[in-house]
């Protein structure tokens, strides 16, 4: 197959999350089925300006937007380590610009104009390239249009009447939502703005537009598809996902095996597989604790975080759980990330009282994190909601217990250490601790349980760990469902 990803993120070039790494990781895995694969990237000054070696094409866009015509260019490089193509849309007044969708925590006011450019760039790039791709998979809503426009306007150009499209929802709260006159920047007629198409609540809403348009559409993690049709998930899109549900399916995303790989990974002290990860993770355990301040001790429970500090994330439970645990509980934390800045406060506060129970990094650092996953014992991730996730795959490739709550990927990866049949869609057995009810009593409960585990039944704690390691959490078997998915798409658009 002829295959053409368009995407606002992908890893290594622009990065806000997991879509980056997925849109980074999957074309590579796709080209070594054989397929040929090309990846378009809006040209944000990180990857224009940045330390990436970019070729000039000599090849001039003109994008018609409302009533007025922008220029741009194609940029060319490849992922790394490969030779798939990354084609960048240049045009510095929309893209040369300090974060890739906003700043001071506010969108930029022109983020429909930059993306309906993008999007447009993409379908004129693959007729200038001679690209004649079957499919085009669309990310999210900057990409959105991009199904709407091939249904509506390029239909009728024998370049394009068999081109497939597939939209995947990496995150449904996400949905590029603009006023209703941002529609003429669109060029597709006014008849579209109805509540069955492209509007929504009185305004413009890219993602429900692909979501309409699309041959297919996809999720990140196939319980997170059936979440997204409910009231409590929906996001106020259910009814139309509901009407679509024959087109909607859910694919877990994989781990880059190449970048998160405990035999090989340099950032971390010592490496360690399935065989021999008790001396490895014994040693990156001490480094942690070293590093943070921790009481270095083999032997107490170490549990770590990484990520967000929001809301979402379940921090608030956290914050009950551990204000009480730090005081009574001979239990240590460590925690990276950034976020709301309550959260913050609070934290600097209880890691000022209790600084060798809990290490605190208020930032990001990739080294950290893999040292985070290495030097734990478990891996908290009590999310409200969880589209994919990707930090437990890693915990269980590092041989940490994570300890989630059941929703999303979490529950598609996760199976609870006192069930005899797995919880999600992946076979195997027991590799975590789980928890049902978004609240503290049911978070410090399945905290209870790992941690007597732990403290108690060694050859049980090792049984899990087992299992958590020797899974393939890599894009091979992922890489392989949508190489179906787009075949299933090509058939149903030809038929």
């Amino acid at each position: 197959m002829n295959i053409v990803v368009a995407s606002s993120e992908v890893v290594p070039f622009a990065k806000t999350g997991g879509l980056a790494d997925v849109c980074g990781a999957l074309p590579q895995q796709l080209s070594a089925l054989g397929h040929q694969v090309s990846v378009f990237l809006p040209g944000y000054r990180t990857v224009v300006y940045g330390d990436f070696e970019l070729h000039e094409l000599g090849i001039k866009l003109e994008i018609p937007l409302g009533n007025k015509v922008i220029e741009g260019k194609l940029l060319r490089t490849t992922l790394p380590n490969s030779a798939v193509p990354v084609y960048v849309v240049s045009q510095d007044e929309y893209f040369d610009r300090e974060a890739l969708y906003g700043e001071k925590g506010s969108d930029y006011a022109d983020n429909c104009e930059r993306f309906v450019f993008f999007s447009r760039s993409v379908l004129e790039a693959v007729r200038i390239l001679d690209l004649k791709p079957d499919i085009i998979h669309a990310n999210d809503w900057q990409t959105g249009l991009i199904p709407a426009l091939l249904k509506e306007e390029y239909s009728s150009n024998p370049l394009y009447e068999n081109i497939a499209s597939l939209i995947t929802i990496h995150n449904l709260a996400y949905q590029g939502v603009f006023p209703a006159d941002q529609m003429a920047l669109t060029g597709l007629d006014w008849k579209h703005f109805t509540q069955s198409e492209m509007e929504y609540w009185g305004q413009l809403n890219l993602l429900k537009t692909g979501i309409v348009f699309a041959d297919a559409i996809n999720t990140v993690s196939p319980t997170y598809a059936k979440e997204i049709q409910t009231a409590e998930q929906g996001c106020g899109l259910e009814g139309v996902l509901v009407e679509r549900s024959d087109c909607l399916s859910g694919i877990l995303n994989g781990t880059d095996t190449g970048v998160w790989n405990p035999e090989t990974d340099t950032l971390i002290p010592a490496n360690f597989s399935a065989d021999n990860w008790p001396q490895g993770k014994v040693i990156c355990k001490q480094h942690l604790q070293k590093l943070f301040g921790l009481e270095e001790d083999a032997n107490k429970p170490l549990i770590g975080i990484v990520g967000r500090l929001a809301s979402q994330k379940g921090w608030a439970m956290i914050l009950q759980v551990m204000k009480q645990w730090l005081d009574d509980r001979d239990v240590q934390w460590v925690v990276l990330g950034t976020g709301d800045p309550d959260y913050h406060t609070i934290l600097t506060s209880l890691y000022q009282t209790h600084p060798h129970k809990l290490g605190l990094r208020l930032g990001f650092s990739n080294e950290l994190a893999h040292q985070i996953e290495a030097g734990s014992d478990m891996f908290l991730m009590p999310s409200q909601y969880e589209p994919c996730g990707l930090n437990q795959m890693y915990s269980m490739a590092y041989g940490t217990v994570p300890v989630v709550r059941k929703t999303g990927g979490l529950a598609d990866t996760v199976t609870d250490a006192d069930h005899s049949q797995e919880t999600g869609v992946q076979p195997g057995p027991a590799n975590g601790f789980v928890f049902e009810e978004f609240e503290t009593q049911a978070l410090e409960a399945a905290i209870n349980r790992a941690v007597d585990v732990y403290c108690h039944d060694k050859e049980r704690w090792r049984e899990l760990v087992a299992a958590g390691m020797r899974h393939d959490w890599s894009w091979a078997a992922s890489a392989k469902d949508y190489q179906q998915l787009y075949e299933q798409t090509i058939a149903k658009k030809r038929s």
